[in-house]
């Protein structure tokens, strides 16, 4: 058309590279299942950990190995000196060594008796078994900080939220006080003391947005993420489940899945394993040999040959009694691991009761009573029943409550991680 103008080129250019930029702008949200799945992909710590594992089962390989043969070679009798005259007396002498060398060719090899290579197996295999359960309960540790990280960013977004609705519904206050300062109906002073309580909110709302942004951090640090904190946020559900279980079934998940408690039993097996392994290191192990060679006249011979060592002083005596009172260390170990079981448990369990019988009445009780309180004292105040002074005291206590309720869900859900800790496994979602 000729009224019709054509796009610019650098217009175009510019539009085209901001819609090609803004997915890398996009906010980047994740619930719990998904932090916890980068977690375990890109956490150094937890790869450092994890690499032990490889390196005890390469272990096993060499504990499995059977002993090299051993060879040697030699050759005897030789005279550097040896001549031997022409015959018929005539010519030179001839250089003859090697005339009546004695060459030799030897094999031996080491029988290890009493299954020393199974037992040396199976301590390698037991102590793998152990590093897989400490690794276990290494990245039972992290995962707990971790869904701490991750309370506490819930927890800031909430405060954050709370924090706008407070200074929103004050904005709406300080519009209708200002509306009956005009009308004539409102002290300047009074309308100033509102005016002034609004820095307060702005404090919560700052102070609260530097917080939510650190607890960010802190969570993309345990994720080894370097994108900025504007474009990374959580989800999940901020709020208590009062239904707990038994104590006892705490107790029993945890007794089953507890990875520290798995590896102070395994040690008691490797420590019996290592035990026997010394018993069996202080028997005899017998040496055969076969060896070829020549003996002039006799132009080739082969001779077999066995070596048995005399275990009159040692007899791995030391080793074997040092093994014995690893067996009792390690199961003094197990019965501490097990007794820390229940103390975390039960620490954890009752934590949670404590969190609960504060929240419930909280939630049905004085968190609507607070509010009731605060919005009827401000239509009492709006329209001359009630007193400036009561109405910032009616809005405190609310906000303080609200604050307080927030705070022990954060709590709980803390104490819930606690719990998860404990019993090894996630027995709280």
């Amino acid at each position: 058309m000729a009224g019709s103008r054509r796009p610019r080129p650098l217009a175009c250019a510019i539009a085209a590279a901001l819609c090609l930029a803004a997915p890398a702008f996009s906010q980047t949200t994740l619930t719990w299942p998904e932090v916890l799945q980068r977690f375990e992909n890109d956490n150094p710590t937890l790869k450092a950990a994890k690499a032990a594992i490889d390196e005890s089962k390469a272990n096993e390989v060499t504990a499995y190995l059977r002993p090299n043969p051993d060879m040697s070679a030699g050759i005897d009798q030789v005279n550097p000196f040896a001549t031997q005259p022409p015959p018929f007396g005539s010519g030179s002498y001839s250089y003859r060594p090697l005339e009546y060398a004695f060459p030799s060719l030897a094999f031996s090899y080491l029988h290890e008796r009493q299954h020393k290579r199974e037992l040396r197996r199976d301590s390698a295999r037991q102590a793998t078994a152990i590093t897989q359960s400490q690794y276990a309960d290494q990245e039972r540790g992290l995962v707990f900080a971790l869904r701490s990280a991750f309370v506490q960013v819930l927890q800031a977004k909430a405060i954050l939220d709370n924090a706008r609705q407070n200074l929103t519904y004050w904005d709406q206050e300080l519009k209708v006080n200002r509306d009956r300062y005009h009308a004539g109906d409102l002290a300047l002073l009074d309308l100033n003391r509102l005016e002034l309580q609004r820095v307060q909110f702005e404090t919560d709302l700052q102070t609260a947005l530097v917080n939510l942004r650190t607890s960010k951090i802190q969570l993309l640090t345990l994720l080894n993420q370097r994108i900025p904190v504007e474009q990374f946020d959580v989800r999940g559900d901020y709020d208590f489940h009062p239904d707990l279980k038994p104590l006892d079934q705490y107790r029993t998940t945890a007794l089953a899945n507890r990875p520290d408690l798995k590896a102070a039993i395994e040690s008691v097996e490797l420590a019996n394993i290592n035990h026997n392994l010394a018993n069996a290191n202080g028997s005899t192990d017998p040496t055969f040999g076969i060896d070829f060679g020549r003996a002039p006249p006799i132009p080739a011979y082969m001779g077999v040959n066995l070596s048995i060592p005399l275990r009159i002083f040692d007899k791995n005596q030391g080793e074997k009694e040092r093994t014995l009172i690893d067996i009792r260390r390690n199961e003094e170990l197990r019965d501490a691991a097990r007794a820390q079981v229940f103390s975390d448990v039960d620490s954890a369990y009752w934590t949670l009761v404590q969190a609960v019988e504060l929240l419930t009445p909280y939630k049905s009780k004085y968190l609507p009573l607070s509010q009731d309180i605060r919005d009827r004292m401000a239509f009492s105040y709006t329209n001359g029943g009630a007193s400036l002074l009561d109405f910032l005291d009616a809005e405190k206590s609310y906000r303080d409550t609200k604050l307080a309720y927030l705070n022990l869900i954060g709590s709980y859900l803390t104490a819930a991680a606690q719990m998860n800790m404990a019993a090894g496994t996630e027995v709280i979602p």
